[in-house]
């Protein structure tokens, strides 16, 4: 399941994150790649440093606080986030990411683009399934999220600067389909309620999610 989840920053608090990373230093995105991956990967990456950290650490807080991120991801766990920079020229290449990332599972994937879109040109993320290779590159504070398993690329960019926030998260629900089930269960729920309030058949629905996720989280 992959998914847009709008509004994850609002465009005010994209644009201050946005210029905050401007005073950052830059370290070659190679130092993080994998064996494999290391000659398709040209990019920055911000080096460590406090004013780094609080950057990521308003993403993290704004990632974790969305509805539609905590009921898809079923979140146990994430990775360190990173703040990735592509400029003129730059691109990733083709690559599945590692299934282990700093002692967890990579289940789901995700880029919160920063940079409005009219500011560079190129620099999509292209995801591939079975049918298509489809090209995100979506407003400034919003963030796609895509399994892991995934091959997906960006493609270069020609003017302007590229910059998002990436990580990846370890889901309590490591199947996929069991993930969306509850997803779609959710949206069940709470258009049940919305409609009905606390109906019989409210109760049935969150009944039988509370149940598969009791049966399906490993807590």
């Amino acid at each position: 399941m992959m998914l847009v989840l709008e509004g994850v920053l609002t465009p005010v608090e994209a644009q201050v994150l946005f210029e905050a990373a401007q005073e950052l230093d830059f370290e070659d995105g190679r130092k993080t790649a994998g064996r494999f991956v290391r000659e398709v990967k040209a990019n920055g990456q911000a080096a460590a440093s406090p004013e780094r950290d609080a950057i990521l650490a308003k993403a993290e807080t704004a990632i974790r606080a969305h509805p539609v991120f905590r009921s898809a991801a079923r979140p146990r766990a994430l990775t360190p986030l990173m703040l990735s920079r592509y400029c003129s020229g730059q691109t990733y290449g083709l690559h599945v990411d590692d299934a282990l990332m700093a002692g967890l599972r990579s289940d789901l994937s995700f880029t919160l683009f920063l940079a409005p879109p009219e500011s560079y040109d190129g620099g999509a993320l292209v995801i591939e399934d079975p049918f298509e290779a489809r090209a995100v590159k979506l407003a400034a504070g919003d963030m796609i999220l895509y399994p892991s398993t995934t091959l997906h690329r960006v493609e270069p960019v020609i003017r302007g600067v590229r910059l998002a926030v990436v990580g990846w998260v370890q889901s309590l629900v490591r199947s996929a389909e069991q993930r969306e089930i509850l997803f779609d269960l959710d949206q069940a729920v709470e258009a049940v309620f919305a409609t009905q309030g606390k109906s019989t058949v409210f109760d049935r629905l969150a009944k039988t999610r509370s149940n598969l996720l009791r049966m399906w989280a490993e807590a």
